[in-house]
C-alpha cells in the first residue's frame, strides 16, 4: 500500500475511533491521542486528535544515585501534569537515552501529562546485559518514588522497551519496591532470557514454531560471550568489530551513506583479525545466523542463567503488569509475552496485547480498525493507572 493510501486509511480509522470514543468512555480519547502521536500524524483530523489535551514539555538532565555509581538520566516534565511519573528505559542500544525513538516516545507521553524519567543503563549502552541493570532500575525507582515533586503518593510506574521490559519487571518485584511501583509496562520484552537467546540462536520458538531470527540479536549475544569463544588476546578486537557492525545497523535507520561506510569499516576490521575471531566476525558481517547461532547456543545458555536477568526466575511484581508485543517480532518473539503473562497471572493483574501495529518495540504499522482500537484501549487503561 502506498504511503498516501496508508495515511488516508489511518485517518479514516482514527475518525471512526474518535466517534466511538466520544460516545463511549472519555478517557479513551487520551489513549487515542497518544496512538495518533506515536504514529506521527500531524495533519488534519489525526493531527488535531494527536494534540488533544496536550501541552508543552521541558527537558533537563539529572543524575540518579545508584549502588553502582551515578546514572545519567533525562527528565521530561509536562506543563500540566496529569498522571504519575514513569521510568522509561530503552533496550540494548548504543545511543542510550539519546536514541531518537526513545526520545520521541518520552515526549509523546509527557505531552499527554506524564512526567517521564529516562535512566541510562551503562551496560545496555555497551550492548551488554548484566545483573547490574535490574539493580540500577531498582535504585532509580527508589530514588524517584522518594521525591515528593515526582511521586506525591510515593509510587512510580516502570516502562521498559525490549530487554529492558523484562529487566523492569525483575526490578519491580524486588522487596524494596513493594508499595512503590504503581504498574510495570513491557514493550516487546522477555520472560526468560535463556529462552529468547535459544530462539535467536536456532530460530525455533517454544512449541516448535520456526521463525527467522534477527541477526542483530545474535551479534549482541556474541558480544556478550566473546571471552568464551576466542582466546583472551582476541576478545577486545572481536568486540570492537561487533560494536562497529551494530553502530552501522543503527545508522542504517537514518543515514545510509554513513551506515555503508561503517559496515565497510567492520569488514576491514574482520580482514585484520586472527582466527577464530575473523571467522566469527565474518558471520556477523554476512548476517549468517545459521552458522553463528549453533556455535553460540551453549555459551548463551550459561550467560543467561542468572535469575536476576529473567522475570520468570525472579519474584513477581504485586502491582499491575501491562505487556505489549508485536506479533511479528523477530528479536524477542511475541510468545515470550504470552508465556510471561501465563506465569504472572496467578500472582498479579496482567493486561496482554499482541499487536500487528508494532514490530520490535516500535509503533510502525498501519492495519485494521480493530487493531487500532485494541491498542487505544490498552494505552487508555495504562495511562489511567
Amino acid at each position: 500500500m502506498r504511503p498516501r493510501t496508508r495515511r488516508a486509511t489511518l485517518l479514516a480509522l482514527l475518525g471512526g475511533l474518535l466517534l466511538v470514543a466520544l460516545f463511549a468512555v472519555p478517557h479513551y480519547l487520551r489513549g487515542l491521542s497518544l496512538v495518533a502521536r506515536a504514529a506521527g500524524m500531524h495533519d488534519g483530523l489525526a493531527g488535531r486528535l494527536s494534540r488533544w489535551d496536550t501541552g508543552p514539555v521541558t527537558e533537563e538532565e539529572v543524575r540518579i544515585p545508584t549502588r553502582h555509581g551515578p546514572m545519567r538520566a533525562r527528565l521530561f516534565r509536562p506543563e500540566r501534569p496529569r498522571g504519575r511519573t514513569v521510568l522509561l528505559t530503552t533496550g540494548v542500544h548504543g545511543d542510550g537515552i539519546d536514541e531518537p525513538r526513545l526520545v520521541k516516545l518520552a515526549r509523546d507521553l509527557s505531552a499527554g501529562g506524564l512526567t517521564v524519567l529516562t535512566p541510562e543503563l551503562p551496560d545496555l549502552l555497551r550492548y551488554q546485559i548484566t545483573p547490574r541493570e535490574p539493580d540500577m532500575l531498582e535504585d532509580a525507582a527508589l530514588w524517584a518514588s522518594a521525591q515528593p515533586e515526582l511521586a506525591p503518593d510515593g509510587r512510580v510506574g516502570l516502562m521498559g522497551i525490549s530487554f529492558s521490559g523484562g529487566l523492569s519487571l525483575v526490578a519491580a518485584g524486588r522487596p524494596s519496591l513493594a508499595g512503590k511501583v504503581a504498574f510495570t509496562f513491557s514493550l516487546g520484552g522477555h520472560g526468560d532470557l535463556s529462552r529468547v537467546l535459544a530462539f535467536l540462536c536456532t530460530g525455533i520458538e517454544p512449541g516448535g514454531q520456526h521463525r527467522k531470527p534477527h541477526d542483530y540479536g545474535v551479534a549482541v549475544i556474541l558480544l556478550n560471550v566473546a571471552a568464551q569463544v576466542v582466546p583472551p588476546e582476541q576478545v577486545e578486537t572481536l568486540r570492537a568489530g561487533i560494536l562497529t557492525f551494530l553502530r552501522a545497523s543503527h545508522l542504517a535507520l537514518r543515514d545510509l551513506r554513513k551506515a555503508e561506510e561503517t559496515f565497510a569499516e567492520a569488514r576491514r576490521m574482520q580482514s585484520e583479525m586472527p582466527e577464530p575471531a575473523a571467522t566469527l566476525m565474518k558471520y556477523v558481517n554476512e548476517r549468517d545466523v545459521a552458522a553463528l547461532g549453533p556455535l553460540l547456543l551453549p555459551h548463551a545458555k550459561v550467560f543467561a542463567s542468572d535469575p536476576s536477568l529473567s522475570p520468570e526466575l525472579s519474584p513477581a511484581p504485586s502491582s499491575p503488569v501491562f505487556l505489549l508485543h508485536g506479533t511479528d517480532d523477530s528479536v524477542i518473539p511475541a510468545i515470550e509475552s504470552v508465556l510471561l503473562a501465563r506465569w504472572l497471572e496467578p500472582r498479579t493483574q496482567v493486561r496482554l496485547l499482541l499487536s500487528p501495529l508494532i514490530s520490535h518495540a516500535e509503533f510502525d504499522r498501519k492495519k485494521e480498525l480493530d487493531d487500532v482500537w485494541w491498542l487505544v484501549s490498552f494505552w487508555a487503561q495504562l495511562l489511567d493507572e
